[in-house]
């Protein structure tokens, strides 16, 4: 799949389900992917933040990316979440996911240690020298400290396989920058939810969506909206989606989604520890912001999708 041409539009970033004892639940992931593919979204990330990434066993993330392949069966592009601890672990995971069937990579910086410049430059390269696939790098410095400048993406401009970089600083004069510094060398998509008309408007062709796992047409036709400069009809769907799109820029992220499916019917909410449930306020919070928008869930303009299996 060339992702010049398949990664544009909206990629939930998948939710990975567990049974109560916390062991993967691949059939209920398989589901929950099932559902977002018949709901008109055009990709997939898996195994990246809010797929608990760093919870799972390297064959946990096989058997997550072979279930994405085989529901997808080629319907939509499956990108694989990289964030390890070590260069040559990343390095193994990106050689796992393309023999499972992966279309494309999302790479993190090294996790826990906030390294150099340099040294995450020099990560970035280990991985994409594992296999041929695809690479978008995934730049997320509030969360991961690591901070990947349009300097530094500008300089792996000669590594053929990095084709794309997801932002998700909040800083959206970023992708402008990049474009300034290397032309259309690499794929634009945005990162942070609460951003995504504005990163739209920038030149962002991609969403890689939290929320868009509980309202992926929603998302999908927000995005659409924004790409074709339908602003008149954008922006109040903007403005209702707004509240939920903020849970996407908070620490407990993967809660709160988790959270908001469980309430929409599409997923279940048990995360693995350190990740524990939302409860008092917090909660109260979330579910509160979550039954307002499926109350007043606005009526949607046609922008192409498909249309919901009867």
């Amino acid at each position: 799949m060339d992702p010049r041409q398949r990664w544009k539009g909206v990629f939930p970033a998948v939710t990975t389900q567990f049974r109560d004892d916390f062991s993967l639940d691949a059939a209920a992931t398989a589901k929950v992917i099932g559902a977002l593919i018949d709901d008109g979204v055009s990709g997939l990330v898996v195994g990246g933040t809010v797929g608990e990434n760093t919870a799972l066993t390297l064959a946990e993330k096989q058997e997550l990316v072979e279930t994405a392949v085989a529901v997808s069966a080629g319907r939509v592009p499956v990108i694989v979440g990289v964030a390890e601890y070590t260069t040559e672990f990343a390095a193994t995971t990106a050689r796992m996911a393309a023999k499972a069937g992966a279309h494309g990579l999302m790479v993190l910086p090294a996790m826990v240690y906030p390294a150099k410049p340099r040294e995450t430059l020099v990560h970035f390269r280990g991985v994409a020298s594992a296999t041929d696939l695809p690479i978008m790098l995934y730049n997320n410095p509030p969360a991961y400290r690591t901070d990947v400048t349009p300097t530094m993406l500008a300089s792996l401009t000669d590594v053929d396989t990095i084709v794309a970089f997801k932002e998700s600083s909040g800083d959206t004069r970023r992708i402008v920058d990049v474009r300034n510094m290397t032309g259309d060398r690499f794929i634009p998509l945005c990162g942070l939810d609460d951003v995504v008309v504005e990163s739209v408007l920038l030149g962002a062709v991609g969403w890689i969506s939290g929320m868009s796992n509980i309202f992926p047409r929603e998302g999908e036709t927000l995005f659409r909206l924004a790409r074709d400069r339908r602003l008149d009809e954008a922006l109040p769907i903007y403005d209702w989606f707004m509240p939920l799109l903020h849970l996407d820029a908070r620490p407990d992220l993967v809660q709160g989604i988790k959270l908001a499916e469980h309430i929409a019917g599409r997923g279940g909410l048990l995360t693995r520890p350190p990740r524990l449930p939302l409860e008092g306020a917090e909660r109260d919070e979330v579910e509160a912001i979550v039954r307002k928008a499926l109350a007043t869930r606005p009526a949607l303009p046609d922008v192409g999708l498909p249309p919901l299996a009867q």
